[in-house]
């Protein structure tokens, strides 16, 4: 390790890892505190909390409440990650049917395991310091917080996010933004802008249902690019695509893809910015969870820093990391598309929602966001991570599981012989929510043995019962389509239950028993 190039935090964290490894600190064992930790290296409390926050994400330490930080046990290793998809270059239709409004329909029923909708828990977002700069921020405002905030929406909203673009590797000015009623109203805004109905746009491939479910709504027709676990798009794909056919606009997530997590390196981000403004093609970059980076890893910059030809649409919101029932986002459409969106806006929605606009202001202005963005990121890295162990545990072999560097959903690919949409219908049966892989493609086809999963909400009981629900029913699954396959092959009463093998009437009953 060359530890002239490392942080001195990441020093730190080697050490104790080197301990972890050779067994002088054991599975279970308790390591040194914050404090002692600070003394044996000499190094600040601060300095020894990175160090810890390091060895969590690689997953060898873990934090009990009130207890300290203790080695993680050992469950073998991680499995592999999904394998780079392979979409083809043909143009098609989007058809999604009615699986997006059935998730949100049951996110709302109290009784449901919510692991199918990407949302946020109400328990790691300061609802009651919300609720009170809601009504002072309302109170400040006076009649303007109950009046229409016509485009391009609330001026100390656009203030606050013209201090905040600095961080995001640019600056734009207040009268860059316009706020929109969420990140999906930006990004339909940014597609009506630059296509018009019959026109291809590019997608990554698996992306976001609610992406697929506008372009479907809007008659485009897209081209799905594979996406790499990582690294995110396939550029070379994409150059090749834009090759063969006229492509009105890139849609992407480069900041933590969902479902994949995925993170695109600067130089990523600066060749694609580059590559389509020679070809004369915007770019809507959706960065909602661009500020969920997991710690010690700081806030990835956006691709619009690169953007010389006002070709970068940026859309985000506070609804991944606030107030998802707020509805408050924007975009910064760059002085090309301006004039469009702010008319497009106008036409559809005429104005955002006021008071919310002015309470995420004041929240921004006060210091509190980043306060609470540093708890929210620690716990969404945690959830991700027990979330992952707890699949490793509960599935059966041949699964492969995405590693995030931020976001808070894990994409999961079953074992073969599985079937996402088969365990969706019987998890359903149990009240538990997923997200089928079908719903991440075009048309369906592609993902047919991929779940995605909500980490959003604090680990309990109920979530670590449900995954292993989820696990019985990927190995019941299976063992029910291998022996169809047996019965095709030998004739029915060929191939008899297995020795030992239980039916499914009596698994059913023994898991009920078993309070899983």
């Amino acid at each position: 390790m060359n530890h002239a190039a490392s942080p001195l935090y990441e020093q730190v964290a080697e050490a104790i890892a080197r301990h972890i490894q050779s067994g002088a600190l054991g599975p279970g064992e308790r390591v040194p505190s914050l404090r002692r930790l600070s003394v044996q290296h000499g190094v600040s409390v601060s300095t020894a909390v990175e160090a810890y926050l390091s060895l969590e994400n690689r997953g060898l330490i873990e934090a009990r409440p009130k207890s300290g930080f203790y080695v993680r046990p050992r469950t073998g290793l991680h499995p592999p990650e999904p394998l780079l998809s392979r979409p083809g270059f043909a143009a098609s239709k989007v058809s999604l049917g009615e699986l997006r409004a059935r998730l949100f329909r049951l996110s709302g029923e109290q009784d449901i395991v919510p692991l199918g909708t990407a949302t946020p828990s109400a328990e790691l977002l300061p609802v009651a310091q919300l609720n009170r700069t809601l009504g002072a921020a309302a109170r400040r405002a006076g009649t303007a917080a109950i009046d229409y905030s016509p485009p391009p929406g609330c001026e100390p909203l656009r203030r606050q996010l013209s201090r905040r673009s600095l961080d995001w590797g640019c600056q734009l000015a207040p009268e860059e933004f316009i706020t929109t009623s969420g990140a999906m109203e930006a990004i339909f805004l940014c597609l009506r802008a630059t296509a018009k109905r019959g026109d291809v746009v590019a997608l990554e491939s698996p992306t976001y249902f609610g992406i697929l479910e506008a372009v479907e709504t809007l008659g485009l027709r897209v081209i799905q690019v594979p996406m790499h676990p990582q690294h995110g798009m396939d550029l070379d794909h994409l150059e090749a695509a834009i090759g063969r056919q006229r492509i009105a606009a890139v849609l992407a997530i480069p900041s933590f893809n969902n479902p994949l997590g995925s993170c695109m390196p600067d130089a990523n981000r600066e060749r694609l910015v580059l590559l389509l403004a020679r070809h004369e093609v915007p770019l809507i970059e959706d960065d909602i969870y661009g500020d969920l980076a997991f710690p010690p890893a700081g806030r990835p910059r956006v691709a619009k820093r690169f953007d010389r030809r006002g070709l970068v649409l940026l859309c985000g919101s506070v609804s991944k990391t606030l107030a998802p029932g707020w509805r408050v986002g924007w975009v910064a459409p760059g002085e090309r598309y301006y004039k469009t969106i702010l008319q497009l806006k106008i036409s559809s929605t005429l104005a955002t929602a006021s008071a919310p606009q002015f309470a995420v202001a004041e929240f921004l202005r006060d210091g509190g966001y980043d306060r609470h963005l540093r708890a929210l990121r620690r716990a969404y890295a945690e959830q991700v991570r027990r979330m992952a162990q707890a699949v490793v545990e509960a599935f059966p072999p041949g699964i492969r599981i995405s590693r995030p560097q931020g976001n808070f959903v894990l994409w999961v690919e079953l074992p073969k012989g599985a079937d996402a949409m088969e365990l969706h219908r019987r998890a359903l049966e149990e009240r538990i929510s997923v997200a089928p892989g079908p719903m991440f493609s075009a048309k369906g086809r592609q993902f047919a043995r991929f779940i995605r999963l909500n980490c959003g909400a604090p680990w309990s009981t109920r979530i670590e019962r449900g995954v292993a629900v989820l696990g019985h029913l990927v190995g019941q699954i299976i063992r029910e389509g291998a022996g169809a396959a047996r019965r095709r092959t030998f004739g029915r009463g060929a191939c008899p239950q297995a020795p030992g093998e239980r039916s499914v009437s009596e698994r059913t009953a023994a898991k009920r028993l078993e309070g899983t």
